[in-house]
């Protein structure tokens, strides 16, 4: 599941990231959502949110947990 849309995301959700300095290479960083910092309800680059270890980044995938 991508993470454009914000009503996908919350707190507690284990998702994909991509931090503002590997944009350019385009390496992702899995963690734990703590804060979704998006207000709209779409964005085309992925909904910037806050891990629980305080790195922000966009979400690129939200990762489906078993």
């Amino acid at each position: 599941m991508n993470g454009q849309s914000r009503k996908n995301i919350h707190a507690g959700l284990t998702v994909d990231i991509v931090l503002k300095q590997d944009q350019r290479t385009g390496k992702r960083t899995r963690g734990v959502v703590k804060d979704i910092l998006t207000n709209s309800p779409n964005h085309p680059h992925g909904i910037k949110v806050r891990l629980t270890d305080g790195q922000v980044g966009r979400v690129q995938e939200i990762v489906q947990e078993p």
